[in-house]
């Protein structure tokens, strides 16, 4: 297939619908191919974009905050709640444990430890 589509992408015109299609397949072969081969890579990426999707929802709802600087807290409020939820820890339960280490001193340099990924589960 791939000897067919090199010999057709040179005599179709590449602005037609055709070598559009022609010049798709070639750009994504490589990825094709390791489909082919390995039976782990899935054919879409459905899943992915299904676990996106709110975070991307909360994105576009943060531009009607009234303000430039409450669009930015509520963005960071936003993604912490999705990273912890993508990390099976409980958003509220997170968010009060991190505030409350937060005002009863701890270092900023330990600031990574506090972070949804590092937390135990709540």
């Amino acid at each position: 297939m791939q000897t067919w589509l090199t010999l057709h992408r040179s005599r179709v015109a590449g602005k037609s619908p055709l070598g559009e299609v022609i010049a798709y397949i070639a750009k994504f072969w490589d990825g094709l191919c390791i489909f082919l081969t390995d039976g782990r890579i899935e054919i879409d990426n459905n899943s992915v974009e299904r676990t996106i999707r709110p975070i991307a929802l909360n994105r576009k709802n943060s531009l009607f905050a009234g303000h430039d600087a409450g669009a930015e807290n509520w963005a960071t409020i936003a993604s912490l709640i999705e990273t912890c939820k993508l990390n099976a820890v409980e958003p509220l339960a997170y968010l009060s444990a991190t505030l409350t280490a937060i005002v009863n001193g701890d270092k900023q340099s330990k600031l990574d430890e506090l972070l949804p990924w590092n937390t135990p589960k709540l």
